[in-house]
């Protein structure tokens, strides 16, 4: 009951102060925030750990309602795990490529051209499951958290053992993972193990010059899309701190310029991260921005009160991703980087196994 309390005082203070000092077009995109929220507030304990962290800091970072707690640990637990795992029984190279091999049917899709890409790249890179997507994320997630890992020099000694540089600047390893190669070189960086972040950019460039758009597949574009989303993203630490838009401007120039083609060819998901990269810049304004939230809120079904996949599937938990961004995207707060043992330590009244502060 206390938390849907909480959400009907935040819908109706939200009524309350929208008024005439608020255009309608802003009432419009913060209902409909709201209309997500709600939906997710009533099954949030029952999204699988990762979908439910990912809502959760995502959330707490926007609104600090303390319902998202225990989200937060639950992420938390969900690291150590992952780190206890490998610093326990992947604690060498051969035994991280053996278990990435065991579990990269996890990566199979319902998209077979993306299938495809992804399993000719893990027969070359047959470590890249474990060591970046488990290792290298729960080690980046325990850093934002402000925590480590109790065997944190042997993960490091692991990582140490790879040239992410190998992954990071191989085209087709752009064409399958360009979202998450972009929050991995972040990450590294993050991390202090290797900072390859410009020769990946120069990469990426070289992967998907924007004079050969037009030929490349609605699943290649949107892949190319996601990727750049993820390079702002993730240079904010995930909705931490804000960007400068010079930093990026070749970035902001091109989804100027191209927002109209974006909405029209890739999903909600990344039509939402579309228009976040404007709001991590204060580009609150932007008409492109503005275009993105429109399209948005016009695909919130209102029976289910959520954005329904491309299928029309309401699934939940699928359909996480998705809505978390669309809800960001309709009432952005500002940026948030106090989700951390040290800034907010009633977060985190016990740590699970294996983590320790840093």
């Amino acid at each position: 009951m206390k938390k849907h309390w909480s959400i009907l005082v935040l819908t109706s203070t939200v009524s309350l102060c929208s008024h005439a000092a608020i255009p309608q077009a802003t009432q419009d995109f913060i209902a409909g925030s709201e209309q997500i929220k709600t939906t997710y507030q009533q099954h949030l304990l029952f999204l699988p750990p990762f979908k439910l962290g990912h809502y959760a800091i995502r959330m707490y970072r926007q609104t600090g309602d303390s319902s998202y707690q225990t989200g937060i640990w639950v992420d938390t637990a969900r690291v150590a795990s992952n780190l206890n795992r490998i610093a326990n029984e992947l604690y060498n190279p051969s035994l991280i490529e053996q278990a990435s091999k065991n579990i990269d049917k996890r990566y199979q899709n319902s998209d077979p051209v993306k299938e495809s890409l992804r399993k000719k790249t893990l027969q070359q890179y047959t470590e890249y499951i474990e060591l970046a997507v488990n290792l290298i994320g729960s080690m980046a997630r325990a850093d934002e958290l402000g925590l480590k890992h109790i065997q944190d020099d042997k993960l490091r000694a692991l990582l140490n053992h790879y040239d992410f540089a190998n992954y990071a600047i191989d085209p087709d390893m752009i064409k399958a993972w360009a979202a998450q190669l972009s929050n991995q070189v972040y990450w590294l960086k993050q991390l202090g193990v290797q900072d390859i972040v410009d020769e990946y950019i120069s990469a990426f460039k070289k992967t998907y010059p924007d004079h050969l758009d037009t030929q490349l597949t609605d699943q290649q574009y949107a892949n190319k899309i996601y990727g750049l989303t993820h390079i702002i993203i993730a240079a904010s630490g995930y909705y931490q701190h804000s960007i400068n838009e010079k930093d990026y401007q070749w970035v902001y120039d091109y989804f100027r310029s191209n927002i109209d083609t974006i909405i029209a060819r890739t999903k909600e998901d990344v039509i939402a991260e579309s228009g976040i990269v404007f709001l991590l810049a204060g580009l609150h304004d932007d008409p492109a921005l503005i275009k993105t939230q429109r399209h948005i809120l016009n695909s919130i079904d209102p029976k289910h009160n959520m954005v329904l996949s491309t299928t029309g599937s309401a699934d939940i938990s699928k359909g996480e991703h998705r809505n978390v961004l669309s809800a960001i995207l309709l009432n952005w707060q500002g940026t948030n980087s106090s989700v951390n043992i040290q800034q907010s330590p009633h977060l985190f009244p016990t740590l699970p196994y294996g983590l320790v502060a840093k």
